[in-house]
């Protein structure tokens, strides 16, 4: 029996290549879809098997009927010359004693035979997905009658049916089945979700549902459960690897730390570059505690983000909206595309019950190697070090092994539970979930933990013509020493450059009791000074930054339906959260840091953030006479943000302070920084979306969004609003053009946008800021933008989607970007009265490719194999930096072909035209003679000068590349990912320090090579080399490496006992879970995808950063 879905036009007889499909769009893209289909079979003895064949192949429709039945059945002479489909079938079985119902998409074929009298019986079944799960409210029906049931809470059903008739089976997101009656009285049925794309439906911008056939850009859609598999607490990094177009950097901030996220490159010279997030349609306050650039020399504050509240168990799917016109309805928040997270509904049926627990296991997964065969000193010097580990080679009686992995780092862990609960009747559905994460980091004493807990109930009422979504949540965090990388306060400084022949037991004990004072001091003999080292226990333990939150976000979404293709929506959503961030330095750590205080130091600041969102829609949805179909939205939006901010901190005074003794009123008066700062944004919007379809094959979707800004607001403000459209179309050529049996639907879409970034705050109406050190407020501001713009995105985006040979799907898709009206501080000069001025030119280019292909079949139900293939490239490029600019104030012409805008030490990021928001120069160099070659002084000694840029190159990727399977056998699931990066360089100032400090293995090895060889044949004294070449952060281009890298990123295998197995309690499903399980190829001393921050120009950079993490844990779920 043939089941064949895809449409095959007349006379096809051999393969056509793809490139043929392209010539003829040319010639009939404005074809008509034939609208019945003709049949044209001209054939001696043909059987009529083969004659339902040929018509189910020339008809799209799928024929049922028993191959016992009609074989042998011949036709002598059939001749059928564009015969309408029932002439057909009427000429094939004339004679054969079967007649022919058509239902739909389907022909059945049965025999004739007079009902007389039917004996009805009792037939019963049992309805489950691929998974064994069963499926409430499945349609069955008997064909030809009124007969029909839907499915219990189990899955089971009963209906009177006669033997031989059918059963109809259909329920929504799945292929429908015919099931013919026989003499069995019991059915089971295992319904597929159909695989066929032509009506799915997707979510998009403003959480409106779209036919995906439709869309004029690529929508790509991750399922909750790809990021429950193989957790992390910020469930954002489960989606590296897994979307295309798409950068994700894990934050080195540790669990649930700030993520990274830039789709299709970064477009802003200034402002920032990270996707925007929106949860059931409502952009999302991201506020971001990870974006610090303090890392660079000090602190290295870390902290975690919004998007990091949310529980990963509570998100039903995620659309990745990666180009500006699947966006452009965000309007001035589209440029750097959305991620769209739908959170689950409770379902309608009896109670569900899940519970999980899910425990991880972290270990350093890429770092820097080290030595510990010589000892302590410096056998340069006359005099002895404490610090170096330049002495002599050690012996099995002074030998001491100390590794920074084994001794100072520890096993970190991660665990968490979840409890959700899912009730609901066909008009009142209820959701709720608690979970936990509790986390200690690989660091010693640094701990996450967050609790979250959701509530969420949908009711239809008024004839079910209104509904009312309502849902709560409320999150409590708090994290302790979440440090990403840099000197100050960084236990990781220390305990890597620790020198290797003295005891690392003897500073365990990182704290001795001073008798005089009657508390405890630090303990650390070895100084580092210059790095304001302090023993790595007591940063850990004394050196306390702690972050307490507690987020509530409230929302409630009502739809009205007026008729059946008309109805409007209003949501409303408030989202606050206060946030606590403490820092307590106890006495006797680095005067430095405490500000020469005998007593310590003590911070503390306060933060409120505040978001309330509304909107209101007209939604029309609606066909005319099935030829032409109208979906349109019309809105408008009210978005109001604020954040208020207090903060005092200061060292504890040494007259009226007691040590270790933390508040506000022990601080030092004249030294105490104070601070008080804020904002309020607001933008109010109106927008229209309107999607036309012609007979299912063509499409065209205009929107446009208008935004008014409260950044424009200024009192000299010359425009207060902008526009922001968009234009796309798509066809299906599979409906329009003669189509090999092989491929099942193609689709070739383009689309234009012009959209927005977000406005900088306080540049048309600028503030003066409160000096600290006078104790006043400041006398200049920066020179006021009257003429305000937004840095506005235009991009061009064309693509192909494809599913082909039953199990294949295809997409490829071309873009590119240019995104204009720059505003960045270009350092030039502006009178006395202002203290910098801003200016608004210049554009970056982005353009590139993404592609994806899949593989997914079941064989029977018993074995499943899905296999995704994603690829995506990328070229930055600085087309305008600043040509010919006008200066506001007095008129002067002037071009700016150089711009440093951020670095470490001598590795500077320059932005010069033609070359990329990513380029990283170096600023030094060891000196040269006349030849080029390295000079070496007559005492065997190199020396580093100033030098001219010297490009090293690119922290941006060329590619990247991921390979995701996944395999299922009866109850077992296994899979893995595949994922790497070509292209870029990292630059590692840590390794620089390991290299002058000689803790390092390449500093061992060159000794033991007897030195380092330059210009081919002079040897110089690895610590003379070392101590140039590494000093203050190092010669940059001697510690650049290639970025590219290949590793096992995931893997999971599970094992599901059912419930019918477990005297029908619960489904138990046990899983071993791992993440970075193996770097296949890497030249970097560091992970070259972790990052610092997610700010823009530090990308890259290592210095001491956190390292990136193996986990290796286990699941268990209960789902009753």
């Amino acid at each position: 029996m043939l089941q064949i879905y895809e449409k095959i036009a007349e006379k096809i007889a051999h393969k056509r290549v793809f490139l043929t499909f392209l010539s003829l769009i040319l010639i009939q893209t404005f074809a008509l879809a034939q609208n019945d289909s003709k049949i044209t079979i001209q054939q001696k003895n043909i059987t009529v098997i083969d004659a339902l064949k040929t018509v189910e192949k020339q008809s799209k429709m799928s024929i049922n009927y028993s191959d016992s039945e009609l074989t042998g059945k011949v036709i002598a002479q059939l001749n059928l010359q564009n015969a309408s489909l029932e002439t057909a079938l009427d000429t094939i079985l004339k004679g054969t004693g079967f007649s022919f119902q058509i239902q739909g998409n389907y022909i059945i074929i049965a025999e004739k035979k007079p009902v007389v009298a039917q004996i009805l019986k009792n037939i019963k079944g049992k309805v489950t997905d691929e998974s064994g799960e069963p499926l409430i409210g499945v349609n069955i029906s008997v064909d030809g009658s009124s007969t029909g049931t839907i499915t219990d809470f189990d899955g089971n059903f009963t209906i009177k049916a006669a033997e031989k008739s059918i059963l109809k089976v259909s329920y929504i997101g799945y292929a429908a089945q015919i099931i013919p009656v026989s003499k069995k009285d019991f059915y089971p049925v295992v319904m597929k979700q159909d695989t066929e794309v032509l009506d799915e439906v997707v979510v998009t911008a403003l959480g409106i549902k779209r036919a995906e056939k439709a869309l004029s850009y690529n929508v790509q859609q991750v399922k909750g459960d790809a990021l429950t598999t193989v957790k992390d607490a910020n469930f954002v990094n489960s989606l590296n690897g897994k979307i295309a177009g798409v950068s994700i950097n894990k934050s080195a901030s540790g669990v649930g730390g700030a993520t990274r996220v830039v789709m299709r490159g970064a477009k802003s010279i200034e402002g920032d570059n990270n996707a925007l997030y929106v949860v059931d349609g409502i952009p999302l306050f991201n506020t971001n505690m990870g974006n610090t650039d303090s890392g660079i020399m000090g602190e290295g504050k870390a902290g975690t983000e919004g998007i990091a509240d949310f529980n990963p168990e509570d998100i039903e799917s995620l659309s990745v909206l990666s180009g500006p016109s699947a966006a452009a309805l965000y309007g001035s928040s589209a440029a750097n595309g959305v991620i769209l997270i739908t959170t689950k509904k409770g379902k309608e049926g009896r109670l569900q019950l899940t519970v999980s627990q899910n425990t991880e296991f972290l270990r350093p997964f890429r770092m820097p190697e080290f030595q510990n065969r010589y000892g302590t000193g410096d056998l340069l010097s006359n005099t002895s070090s404490v610090e170096k580990s330049w002495g002599h080679k050690l012996n099995s009686s002074n030998y001491m092994g100390y590794s920074p992995v084994d001794d100072f780092l520890q096993t970190g862990v991660v665990t968490t539970e979840t409890v959700a609960l899912s009730t609901g009747t066909e008009r009142n559905q209820t959701y709720f979930s608690a979970s936990a994460i509790n986390s200690d980091g690989m660091v010693p004493n640094n701990d996450y933990n967050r609790y979250n807990f959701t509530f969420r109930n949908t009711t239809s009422f008024l004839k079910d013509k209104m509904t009312l979504d309502v849902s709560a949540n409320y999150v409590k965090q708090n994290d302790r020493n979440m440090v990403n990388q840099g000197t100050y306060s960084n236990p990781l400084v220390t305990a890597y450059l620790f020198p290797r022949g003295d005891d690392w037991n003897d500073i365990k004990m990182y704290e001795r009791y001073d008798t005089t004072r009657k508390i405890y001091t630090q303990y650390w003999p070895q100084d580092f000074s210059g790095l304001t080292g302090q023993n790595p226990y007591w940063i850990a333990y004394r050196n306390l930054r702690e972050t307490d939150k507690d987020r509530y976000m409230l929302s409630a979404a009502l739809n009205y339906k007026i008729l059946d293709w008309l109805s409007v929506s209003g949501r409303v959503r408030v989202d606050n959260s206060d946030s606590r961030y403490t820092r307590k330095l106890y006495a006797t750590s680095n005067e430095i840091l405490v500000e020469n205080s005998k007593n310590g130091l003590y911070g503390i600041s306060q933060t409120n953030d505040k978001q309330t969102y509304a909107d209101f829609m007209v939604n029309i949805n609606k066909t005319f006479k099935e030829v032409l179909s109208l979906q349109a939205n019309l809105g408008a939006s009210y978005s109001d943000m604020q954040q208020d901010v207090f903060s005092n901190e200061g060292p504890i005074s040494d007259t009226k302070g007691i040590a270790n003794v933390f508040n506000v009123f022990h601080l030092d008066n004249d030294k105490t920084k104070r601070s008080q700062s804020g904002y309020r944004e607001q933008t109010q919007s109106i927008f229209a979306s309107v999607e036309l379809g012609y007979k299912s094959t063509y499409y065209l979707t205009l929107t446009g969004r208008t935004d008014w800004p409260s950044q424009l607001a200024g009192p000299n403000s010359v425009k207060s609003a902008f526009f922001y459209p968009s234009i796309g179309g798509s066809v299906i050529l599979s409906e329009l053009l003669p189509m090999p049996k092989q491929i099942s639907f193609l689709k070739l879409r383009a689309s234009y946008a012009s959209v927005g970034l977000p406005f900088p705050r306080f540049l048309a109406n600028p503030t003066y800021e409160w000096d600290q050190k006078a104790q006043k407020w400041a006398v200049k501001t920066h020179y006021p933008m009257y003429e305000l713009k937004p840095e506005k995105t235009n991009s061009w985006e064309i693509g192909i989607t494809a599913r082909f040979l039953d199990h294949f799907n295809f997409d490829l898709g071309l873009y590119t970007t240019k995104t204009y009206n720059q505003t960045f501080e270009p350092n030039i000069s502006v009178s006395s009265q202002y203290s910098t001025i801003y200016v608004q030119t210049g554009s970056v280019r982005n353009k590139g490719i993404e592609l994806s292909l899949g593989y997914d079949n079941d064989w029977n139900g018993k074995f499943r194999w899905g296999s995704t293939v994603t690829f995506s490239a990328n070229k930055n490029e600085i087309l305008e930096l600043m040509e010919n600019y006008k200066h506001p104030e007095t008129g002067a012409i002037i071009t700016l072909d150089r711009l440093e805008v951020g670095g470490l030490g001598d590795a500077k990021f320059v932005l010069k035209k033609g070359g990329s928001l990513g380029d990283l120069y170096s600023i030094k160099d060891l000196q040269r003679d006349s030849n080029g070659n390295i000079y070496v002084n007559e005492k065997g000694e190199v020396a580093s000068v100033a030098s001219e840029d010297i490009k090293l190159g690119s922290v941006f990727p060329k590619c990247n590349l991921s390979w995701r399977n996944d395999f299922k056998w009866k109850n077992l699931n296994f899979g893995f990912m595949l994922s790497a990066r070509f292209g870029g360089i990292v630059y590692s100032a840590t390794q620089s320090y390991l290299d002058y400090y000689g803790v390092s293995e390449a500093s061992a090895a060159a000794r033991d090579f007897g030195g380092v060889t330059v210009n081919g044949s002079d040897v110089i004294n690895a610590q003379k080399w070392y101590s140039v070449v590494g000093a203050q952060n190092g010669i940059p281009q001697y510690y650049t490496y290639s970025a590219t890298n290949v590793r096992l990123q995931e893997a999971s295998i599970g094992y599901t006992i059912p419930k019918n197995k477990l005297w029908g309690i619960a489904d138990i499903t046990v899983s071993l879970v791992g993440r970075n399980l193996w770097m296949l190829y890497c030249k970097a001393p560091f992970d070259p995808e972790a990052v610092a921050t997610t700010g823009n120009y530090y990308q890259g950079i290592d210095n001491f950063m956190t390292p990136s993490a193996r986990s290796l844990g286990f699941n268990v779920r209960f789902k009753f």
